[in-house]
């Protein structure tokens, strides 16, 4: 729909064996991305550009399971041409088929690039990239290319060298606490909206404040079981430490991560980008995990 609308956006393409991955890869040209039909938060996704780079990560993605249960198998693997550039997501509410408003954007924190890893998010009230008008265009265009006409909708993006990229669609809130970040961030109450949306009622779309709210999520050095948790740090700014992986637990450390092996999850807020960075880094240096490495 995207396509055919002409919508810049990612186009990705099923490969059902080794010899198709390679020959897709070469009539993509440059760096590809390999992503499993299973996971989520960007995991398993492999970036690969050599013939023996693309045939060994499509063997692991295509492989790739869900802790506990199913494996992509032969359904084979995603393969897209890579796209440079920060990743966002844009946070729209459509109050009807012609009216999209921006309520926020979240950007995204990664970590590797085969696997590569969602590690947390951003929200910044003053965020530059709402004045930048191909945003909310780009978000308008693809929102009403697939035909979506009222709700709050998570759309996703690359900020490239060529410009904004579309790279996933959610016709729902978006995941991974984002639209708390929102609610700390401008005062927006994304659910609530979505809920006015769906019952018929106005929603209130006027930000109360403008600050800056992030998450970070933590993932073990080893793989092993958790045998003790702790944290060193109190502060207002530190509005949640939840451990998210518990003594008795098993967790897989990076590159077979998940993120059901996340072990801790911070939000901090704060005036700025930077120092919601600063502060997370320090939640990060102030809390440790104990693994008892090897065992199941």
């Amino acid at each position: 729909m995207l396509e055919s609308a002409d919508i810049p956006s990612t186009v990705p393409a099923l490969a059902g064996d080794v010899d198709a991955v390679v020959e897709q890869a070469s009539a993509l040209g440059g760096p590809v991305v390999l992503k499993p039909r299973i996971l989520s938060g960007d995991a398993g996704g492999h970036r690969a550009q050599s013939p023996r780079e693309i045939r060994e990560g499509f063997v692991t993605v295509r492989d790739s399971c869900w802790l506990g249960g199913q494996c992509a198998g032969a359904g084979g693997a995603l393969i897209e041409a890579y796209m440079d550039g920060p990743e966002i997501g844009v946070e729209c509410v459509v109050l009807d088929a012609d009216t999209v408003h921006l309520a926020a954007v979240s950007r995204t924190f990664t970590q590797g690039e085969s696997p590569v890893l969602e590690t947390g998010h951003l929200v910044d009230a003053a965020d530059p990239v709402l004045r930048d008008p191909r945003i909310g265009q780009l978000a308008a265009s693809a929102v009403a290319a697939v035909g979506l006409s009222r709700g709050v909708i998570h759309v996703q993006m690359r900020l490239t060298h060529h410009g904004p990229r579309i790279t996933e669609i959610g016709a729902t809130l978006a995941s991974d606490l984002i639209p708390h970040l929102v609610h700390l961030a401008t005062g927006l109450n994304l659910p609530q909206i979505a809920a006015d949306l769906a019952t018929g009622a106005d929603p209130d779309l006027v930000p109360r404040q403008s600050r800056c709210a992030a998450v970070r999520f933590l993932y073990p050095c080893v793989t092993g079981q958790v045998t003790a948790v702790h944290c060193g740090i109190q502060a207002a700014w530190l509005e949640r430490l939840v451990w998210t992986a518990l003594p008795g637990e098993h967790v897989c450390a990076p590159p077979h991560a998940s993120i059901r092996d996340r072990t801790a999850l911070a939000v901090v807020t704060g005036g700025d980008p930077s120092s919601c960075r600063k502060r997370l880094q320090l939640v990060e240096e102030r809390t440790g995990i104990h693994i008892q490495a090897g065992t199941a």
